[in-house]
């Protein structure tokens, strides 16, 4: 990762290890700007105030691992994101001083929300007010189902299809109800309509075809003249069949001649005239049969105007044209199917609804069922962890309870013997309590740990549920204020074990836990012309001891601390190693 300008950091670049990366620093060096960082490069909220005085903006850039076919990899196809020649992503974030924020990925310039989706597949990041979220109701039962995995998601999912169904079928039974009188209004109105056009019983394009047949009707003596004279042309005088004048008699008198004649030439052209002789006949026979049909008929015109009226009383009242109003019947027939407010319908709603409500109990009864057994296998595995926490004495109960229903709530629901606020993520309510020694009453956490106890409690909870995680990244600021002594070094330790199967980034005060890192990084500071500037180094084992040594008091300077320092590291790695090899022996047996 790269940063630019970003409070008191000028420009620095921070190579993260795969395992277990530390930050430390003096107070104000500016360890937190590597998570403001990472918060920024995950899609967080952008302020000028992060930008360094005098820069024009801040920039952190960050080279994501993405693998293939992952849900962050279909993220960046979504977004037209080009990976590197190694298969590599690169994010960028820049933040101006006026506070306008930009974001990249792949090359491209993509809404913030885009690293946004990215980062909730690669990166979780856990600071002090994540303990303040692990308070509430809402967190602690995303903790249990994210530890039950399958179970609970496969439960959960059939619990919210078949809810989604229940509140549907409820609430059009209750609209209907409700609207009853209205509805009725309604259907009789359609059904009036309905009936008007039926009794009417218009055919798709009468409207048009009585337009056209009534013109004729109107129009007959004007009709026949055209046809007669168009027919005489043609024909030549009807009173006198040998009269040669029309052109029919023209052009065989022309086709004559030219058969006739002695010139080929003349010759080629008759069957042409031929061709126009029978095009010019069945033009005239079919003027005489016209003509013969086209008698005046006031009977039939009577009859259209009469039926064209009967038309237009729909086009009046319900569309342009029949074609409309054949539409608009049709969409009244299902509009009416829906308004169905007669006791049989609103008992058949009633009984959907009551079957679904039987079917829905089922199903939180198997969600319910599936996270007790969870937690009961949580309780215990986080119990443990917080007994290599020194919190021995200590232990978690989670605890799983049915979430009764209000007299007002509209999703109440009769699960055996009580009746259950059915909300979308089951009928349950999940608490974590804290017993601080044995025989101790369990309380809520918020109620029972102090700070640093709650930060054992996060991180022992992190530690159980890394199996279940599927974020690569985790990143922890500061999680350990409040711990001191053995506890401090059994976090590292906890951490160090976390790193095994997740990239851990830690920013950290405290010595035990930096010792047990796989890469320091110590945030520099320093002060020119009245500005402090903090950069970031990669410590080698030597100055490690001295860093470890500052951060013990600061007793970087004396043999003391130095001794100190370098008995951290030892045991450090001595528990590394012997984590291995145990995990090493275990998968041989």
């Amino acid at each position: 990762m790269r940063i630019q300008g970003l409070g008191v950091i000028d420009e620095a670049t921070l190579h993260l290890h795969p395992g277990f990366t530390v930050v430390t620093g003096e107070t104000g060096a500016g360890k937190t700007m590597v998570v403001t960082g990472l918060h920024l490069l995950s899609g967080g909220r952008a302020e000028a105030s992060r930008v360094r005085n005098g820069a024009s903006r801040a920039v952190v850039e960050g080279r994501f691992n993405v693998p293939p076919d992952s849900p962050a990899a279909k993220v960046a196809v979504e977004a037209a994101a080009e990976p590197d020649e190694d298969g590599s992503l690169i994010a960028l974030r820049t933040v101006g001083a006026d506070g306008r924020s930009r974001a990249h990925l792949g090359g491209r310039s993509v809404p913030v929300g885009v690293l946004s989706e990215l980062a909730e597949e690669l990166i979780a990041v856990h600071g002090q007010n994540d303990q303040l979220r692990l308070l509430h109701p809402a967190e602690q039962r995303a903790v249990l189902d994210t530890f039950a995995g399958d179970a609970v998601a496969k439960a959960l999912a059939d619990y919210r299809s078949t809810r989604a169904e229940w509140i549907e079928v409820a609430e059009e039974l209750r609209s209907r109800t409700e609207r009853a009188r209205e509805l009725a209004t309604q259907a009789e109105m359609l059904k009036m309509g309905l009936q008007e056009i039926e009794a009417v019983d218009p055919k798709p394009g009468e409207d048009t075809d009585l337009i056209d047949e009534a013109r004729r009707l109107a129009d007959v003596d004007q009709l026949r003249e055209a046809a007669s004279g168009a027919h005489y042309a043609l024909s030549g005088n009807p009173d006198d069949p040998s009269d040669g004048s029309g052109a029919l008699g023209l052009v065989d008198e022309a086709r004559r001649r030219l058969g006739t004649s002695e010139d080929p030439r003349l010759r080629d052209l008759e069957p042409r005239l031929t061709e126009a002789s029978v095009l010019l006949s069945d033009v005239a026979n079919e003027l005489s049969s016209y003509l013969e049909a086209l008698e005046a008929d006031p009977g039939r015109l009577e009859q259209v105007l009469a039926r064209q009226a009967e038309l237009k009383t729909l086009t009046r009242k319900y569309a342009a044209d029949i074609a409309g109003v054949l539409t608009w019947a049709e969409e009244a027939a299902g509009r009416l199917a829906g308004l169905d407010t007669s006791e049989e319908a609103l008992a058949a709603l009633a009984q959907r609804r009551d079957a679904l409500a039987v079917e829905l109990a089922k199903h939180a009864a198997v969600v319910t069922e599936e996270r007790e057994r969870a937690a009961a296998e949580l309780s215990q595995e986080v119990t443990a962890e917080l007994a290599g926490l020194a919190m021995g004495q200590a232990g978690i109960d989670v605890v799983v309870r049915p979430r009764l229903a209000g007299g007002d709530d509209s999703h109440a629901l009769q699960v055996g013997p009580a009746l259950l606020s059915a909300g979308p993520d089951g009928v349950d309510e999940v608490e974590l309590r804290l017993r601080a020694h044995d025989g101790a009453q369990p309380l809520p956490v918020h109620k029972a740990a102090s700070g640093g106890e709650l930060s054992r409690v996060m991180l022992a909870i992190e530690v159980v549920l890394a199996h279940a995680d599927p974020v690569p990244t985790m990143v922890f600021d500061e999680v350990d204020a409040g711990v001191g002594g053995r506890a401090a070094v059994e976090i590292g330790r906890r951490l160090a074990r976390l790193a095994r199967t997740h990239q851990v980034i830690v920013v950290t005060h405290l010595p035990q836990v930096a010792a047990f890192a796989d890469r320091h990084v110590v945030v520099d500071k320093s002060v020119s012309g009245g500005l402090t500037k903090s950069g970031l180094k990669v410590l080698e084992e030597k100055d490690r001891v001295v860093e470890l040594a500052r951060m013990l008091a600061g007793m970087e300077s004396t043999e003391t601390g130095r001794a100190h320092a370098e008995e951290l590291l030892a045991v450090a790695e001595a528990a590394k190693k012997e984590a291995i090899n145990g995990k090493k022996s275990r998968r041989k047996r």
